[in-house]
């Protein structure tokens, strides 16, 4: 799965498959800024072209944005920090880009991204949401009957997402993404992160699933 915060990946993904015979590379779409921030004409011409996952605003996610907690002392900052402050000093930072109003609910410029998703049966992931936005929108994607939802790195700096929490969107049928880069760039400790894997519980027999079987599903292999 090829992620790209910018730009959409699907083309990117036919290259890959054209010039490596059998490898199953798959395209993807981030709906921050670059793509119109909540554009449900996005993600429908990325499905069209192939895309199997798209995530939730990103880098502008409104959560993002208003983010004041800092890295732990010695943790590698995000390879797109850079660019954000390029784009700001630049004077074209736009406007964050909103899944839910003042109130919490999930807006209905969102919802028709959701219903684009599950008309294609692809895979949510929940960019760099806040807990209660990732609740919000986790309910919103089961009522638009969205199949596939993974909620995106909920150790980062900016979402720190609880682990009753974690469990909680575990038991609606969201899978929890332990992305690598979260623990190694020093984001969170390793053992705040290896707790929270252990509190949900698993069997040697689950770490294929949570690798191979889990993977395949998001990116629409089986």
């Amino acid at each position: 799965m090829l992620k790209s915060h910018y730009v959409p990946t699907t083309e990117r993904a036919a290259v890959v498959r054209a010039a490596v015979p059998g490898f199953g590379a798959v395209g993807a779409i981030t709906l921050n800024a670059s793509v119109g921030g909540m554009n449900p004409v996005a993600v429908e011409i990325a499905a069209g072209g192939g895309a199997q996952v798209v995530w939730l605003p990103t880098v502008d996610s409104a959560n993002q944005r208003a983010c004041t907690a800092g890295d732990p002392e010695g943790a590698t900052p995000p390879m797109w920090a850079r660019l954000q402050a390029e784009l700001r000093e630049a004077g074209m930072a736009a406007d964050p880009v909103d899944v839910v109003g003042p109130g919490g609910a999930v807006l209905e410029r969102t919802r028709q991204v959701l219903r684009v998703i599950a008309g294609h049966d692809l895979t949510l992931a929940t960019g760099h949401l806040s807990a209660d936005e990732i609740d919000a929108v986790v309910d919103a994607a089961a009522e638009e009957g969205v199949r596939r939802i993974v909620i995106t790195h909920p150790e980062f700096t900016s979402q720190r997402v609880a682990i009753d929490r974690q469990r909680a969107l575990a038991a609606k049928g969201a899978l929890l993404e332990r992305c690598f880069t979260t623990p190694h760039s020093g984001k969170v400790t390793w053992e705040t992160w290896y707790e929270h894997i252990d509190a949900e519980g698993f069997t040697e027999e689950d770490v294929r699933t949570m690798a191979v079987g889990n993977s395949r599903r998001l990116a629409g292999a089986e």
